[in-house]
């Protein structure tokens, strides 16, 4: 999943956005409200962590225009500021935010409330089963029957892009976009190392990843399962 972290505290923003990247997500980080703006033009995310004091645009601004556009209305918007005044967190709500965390934070609670709106904006139920293979939608968790599957960050990033779409395939471009954020040295066909991976890591679970040529990948529950 690709988060934006817009925050000018360029420590704070160090701080959550490797803790994120640890937690398998992509990460964008913008200090600015008007690159954030431009970025969101461009860019496609799952989810916006939004400050709301700024410079160059407002975070209630950004967040006005992200709700007036068609193609961001729907991205979940956690309002992350230390503007605790119930008049901020009002107009926050008003203007469409999901979520209002105030400074200081938990880094736990942080992480609980993004997983609560992406799991809320993706429908997904509490745990996702495909053969043997479980996925834990709370806790991001993977098991094969009952036994934990270790998978690296990003591999579990790409299952979880999987999952969100069980059944319908994803292509290369749409998961690379998912997985990697824009200032990391990748090209598209990195996907293909990780997806290789993880279909070795799935043998014999009952869940496969799919190639369908010219569309992408897809997971989906083996025949034989």
């Amino acid at each position: 999943m690709r988060l934006l972290l817009v925050e000018d505290h360029a420590e704070l923003a160090e701080w959550v956005s490797k803790a994120l990247v640890q937690g398998g997500y992509a990460v964008d980080v913008m200090t600015r409200g008007d690159h954030a703006a431009h970025a969101l033009l461009t860019q496609p995310y799952d989810l916006v962590i939004l400050d709301l004091s700024l410079p160059g645009l407002d975070g209630l601004e950004v967040l006005r225009g992200m709700r007036a556009r068609e193609a961001t209305a729907h991205i979940p918007v956690l309002v992350l500021t230390a503007r605790d005044r119930t008049e901020d967190k009002v107009a926050g709500l008003n203007l469409g935010a999901d979520d209002y965390l105030t400074k200081p934070f938990e880094l736990t609670e942080l992480e609980a409330r993004i997983k609560a709106l992406l799991r809320r904006a993706g429908n997904l139920v509490p745990t996702v089963h495909i053969g043997a293979l479980a996925f834990d939608t709370n806790s991001r968790l993977v098991s094969v029957a009952g036994t934990p599957l270790a998978l690296t960050p990003r591999e579990l990033a790409v299952l979880e892009v999987l999952i969100s779409r069980q059944g319908r395939p994803v292509a290369r471009e749409t998961l690379f976009e998912k997985v990697f954020s824009f200032d990391e040295e990748a090209r598209p066909e990195a996907i293909e190392i990780y997806v290789h991976r993880l279909r070795k890591k799935l043998e014999g679970s009952g869940a496969v990843v799919t190639t369908l040529r010219g569309l992408g990948y897809l997971i989906d529950e083996a025949p034989d399962a």
